[in-house]
C-alpha cells in the first residue's frame, strides 16, 4: 500500500483533524472531557485508521482499518450534529464541516470498494 500523506482522503481527514481542533478549543471548559475528547478522538481515529490501514501487508487488514476509518466519521459526524444542537457551533459552521465529512465519505466508501475489488482479484 502507498504512503498514507499520499492519499487525498487521508489529506482530507487529517485537515478536519486540525479543524476540529480548532473548532472544539470554543467549546464550554465543562466539555473538556466530555463532547470535546470524544469528536477529537473519532476524529483523529478517521485519519489514524487510514495510516495504520497503509501500512498492513494483506488486503483484508487493509480494507478492514479502512472501514474502522469510515465509522470513525459517521461517529464524528453525529458529534457535530450534536454541537450544532447544543449551539457549541453555527449552523454554517456545521454545513461547512458537514459538507467535507460527506465528501471525505465519499472518498473513503470508494476506497474501501477499490481495495475490496483487488482483494478480489487475488488469486
Amino acid at each position: 500500500m502507498q504512503n498514507y500523506q499520499e492519499l487525498k482522503v487521508w489529506q482530507k481527514a487529517h485537515k478536519m483533524v486540525l479543524d476540529i481542533y480548532k473548532i472544539t478549543d470554543g467549546f464550554p471548559k465543562t466539555e473538556t472531557f466530555g463532547l470535546v475528547s470524544q469528536i477529537r478522538r473519532s476524529g483523529i481515529s478517521v485519519a489514524a485508521n487510514l495510516a495504520e490501514g497503509c501500512g498492513k501487508n494483506k488486503t483484508p487488514d487493509i480494507a478492514n482499518y479502512f472501514q474502522m476509518s469510515l465509522g470513525s466519521l459517521h461517529e464524528t459526524e453525529y458529534y457535530m450534529l450534536v454541537s450544532k444542537d447544543l449551539q457549541y457551533i453555527t449552523s454554517q459552521t456545521f454545513e461547512e464541516k458537514n459538507s467535507d465529512l460527506k465528501e471525505i465519505k465519499a472518498m473513503l466508501v470508494s476506497l474501501i470498494k477499490t481495495v475490496r475489488s483487488a482483494r478480489n482479484t487475488i488469486s
